[in-house]
């Protein structure tokens, strides 16, 4: 019997330049970079993953950086909102660390008692950060933010959809449980539920279809334990989703892909063998890695990739520089 699904696993988006990108997650949101690698699909293309000192399952958020690409029109079909988890009482010194970036930033409102800040990257992609009790320790050390105040990972990520039943049945087999409602927005959970083990599925029937490009998000991955329970839920979802791929090896967890039925490309990864494999947990995205059978193109891969420097505001702002507005 499979085991049940854990929550998020990481978000994919897309961005546009990766200098930019890595500055307003490392700099400004506190994240860490914690892989420097490619695309293996397209290994002109940086794959950049940001979380927690060791990129705990449930605080990754990546990105394929396309400069020059155009932007994204976010829609129906896509995750439009992916959500941070921060405790209780930090929504006031995120919002003044946002509006002091020149990052528009702005309180949404109550929903399901929680209270909510809402803004965007320099790229367009819809953020959030959720306020609440549960929120536990911070994991990420050496920011400049006060721990008190700390991205603690994810809290939930919203899917607009046109219709809702199909989606909804689907998380259902998934393991998710119906929690909650609140007009046009329906809460699942899954495994022990909480932070990070939360789906909101947002039913817009009027609205168009999203273009995935820079700006929007490409996929949302769920946590599975270990290839044993990936390999049974790929068995049970292949009977009712007939395009689920082949186990892929990305290196630092073993992937599935499907399409729910809504359109939203979702993954099933495992939470091991995690980032530590090929570089120390002290190093962990400082330098390019990549996987052995792209080792032998290192030197044509790097000569296409732009440079990246991580701390550049931070160590900018020592010697009397730009504060961490260019970020914008």
């Amino acid at each position: 019997m499979e085991k049940p699904i854990l929550g998020i696993h990481h978000v994919t988006a897309i961005a546009s330049d990766p200098q930019r990108n890595v500055d307003f997650y490392t700099e400004l949101l506190g994240l860490r970079l914690v892989k420097r690698t490619v695309n293996f699909d397209d290994p002109g293309t940086y794959h950049l993953y940001f979380g927690d000192d060791t990129g705990t399952p449930g605080t990754i958020l990546t990105f394929f950086p396309w400069p020059g690409a155009a932007r994204g029109t976010p829609g129906v079909g896509q995750v439009t909102v992916t959500s941070f988890s921060v405790p209780e009482r930090s929504l006031d010194y995120w919002e003044q660390r946002l509006r002091s970036a020149r990052v528009p930033a702005e309180r949404s409102g109550k929903r399901f008692d929680e209270t909510v800040l809402t803004f965007a990257d320099p790229d367009g992609l819809k953020l959030e950060m959720v306020a609440h009790a549960g929120a536990d320790g911070s994991r990420v050390r050496g920011t400049g933010i006060p721990e008190e105040h700390a991205i603690r990972g994810f809290y939930a990520v919203t899917l607009s959809e046109q219709g809702f039943e199909a989606t909804a049945d689907l998380l259902r087999t998934m393991g998710f449980r119906d929690v909650a409602e609140q007009g046009n927005r329906f809460r699942f959970e899954v495994g022990d539920g909480g932070s990070g083990a939360r789906v909101d599925v947002l039913c817009v029937p009027e609205a168009p279809h999203g273009r995935v490009l820079v700006g929007t998000v490409h996929h949302v991955a769920w946590r599975v334990a270990d290839d044993e329970s990936q390999a049974a839920w790929r068995e049970k979802l292949l009977e009712i989703r007939p395009n689920v791929t082949p186990v892929i090896d990305r290196c630092y967890f073993h992937s599935v892909y499907f399409r729910e039925p809504g359109g939203v490309l979702f993954e099933l990864a495992t939470d091991p063998p995690g980032f530590a494999i090929d570089e120390p947990v002290d190093s962990l995205g400082e330098s390019l890695k990549l996987p052995s059978w792209l080792e032998p193109h290192r030197k044509e891969i790097e000569e296409v990739l732009p440079p990246l420097q991580l701390h550049r505001l931070l160590e900018a702002q020592k010697s009397g520089g730009p504060s961490p507005q260019s970020t914008r």
